[in-house]
């Protein structure tokens, strides 16, 4: 079921199927800027990627000694949430283990996803609860994709994103066609903080970008104009957009968790940035998507 926020600035629309935002509108004109989905290119707009952000290798994972199979980016995003509350500006949904995901992950939980309105940004809030017996190991992390170009243009080539309070480079790592991180430290060159898209920018990889470089990252029109901003405090954050398609879109994705590092042969509890729950805890995060004025 598809669900409706709106205030004097924006209109939300909001998937129960993996509690994905579908829809960004500015009221003003009626302008969009969220990805329709389109599965020439991708098929999503919003998913949220819980409980394993990126892939696993071999599409397995090890848990006291138990292997597991796990496809890229966990399950949450391709199951019904159920509507826990909404207002005309917040709403939020949940999603509870069952004894089919217990199958592929053994940690019982509740997964709480809520958006609220503000003016002209929309807030995104996590909350996971452990809700079992034991330790729990989870990732989670956000993959919005926005319309580029935004004004009509055949390409994003001249477009390009502003990284807040950088400078001259944005320090990154790329990843092999199967997923994995290549942990080689890549540096993409900034002019006062900003880099425009060429062809084959993303052709590469994905830019996974670690060490709290930013909290903002703006996608910029071809005049320079930040058009969406996403803010964040999340530990490492990604960029993506479709190789060798052309895609009219990009994706900011903060991260609370990453994929397997290339050659990483550990156990779920030595990924690199996998979060614990003890029993009964709560993890709580946020961001925040914020429409610029023109």
């Amino acid at each position: 079921m598809r669900y409706v926020l709106q205030n004097n600035e924006l209109t939300v629309e909001i998937e129960s199927f993996g509690a994905e935002i579908k829809s960004l509108k500015r009221n003003a004109d009626g302008r969009e800027y969220m990805w329709h989905g389109d599965p020439v290119y991708w098929g999503r707009t919003s998913p949220v990627l819980f409980p394993f952000v990126g892939a696993v290798r071999d599409q397995k994972y090890r848990y006291n000694g138990k292997e597991y199979a796990m496809g890229q980016h966990g399950f949450a995003r391709d199951m019904e949430f159920a509507l826990s509350s909404q207002t005309e500006e917040e709403i939020c949904f949940s999603l509870e283990s069952n004894e089919e995901t217990l199958k592929k992950y053994p940690f019982p939980f509740c997964l709480q996803i809520g958006y609220r309105m503000q003016g002209s940004s929309v807030k995104v809030f996590w909350k996971v609860e452990n809700t079992g017996t034991e330790e729990m190991y989870f990732s989670i992390g956000a993959h919005p994709a926005f319309l580029c170009p935004l004004h009509g243009e055949t390409d994003k080539n001249g477009y390009g994103l502003r990284f807040h309070n950088l400078t001259s480079e944005l320090h990154h790592h790329g990843n092999t066609p199967a997923g994995m991180a290549i942990m080689e430290d890549e540096v993409l060159p900034l002019e006062q903080g900003e880099v425009k898209f060429t062809e084959g920018f993303f052709d590469k990889c994905t830019y996974m970008v670690e060490g709290k470089q930013t909290d903002a990252v703006s996608l910029l029109d071809r005049n320079g104009k930040a058009y969406v901003t996403v803010r964040f405090d999340t530990p490492l954050f990604a960029l993506w957009s479709p190789e060798k398609k052309n895609a009219p879109f990009v994706c900011i994705e903060p991260w609370y968790g990453r994929c397997d590092a290339l050659g990483f042969d550990g156990e779920l509890k030595d990924r690199d940035y996998e979060n614990s729950l003890a029993v009964g805890e709560v993890f709580d995060a946020e961001y925040e998507i914020c429409i610029e004025s023109d």
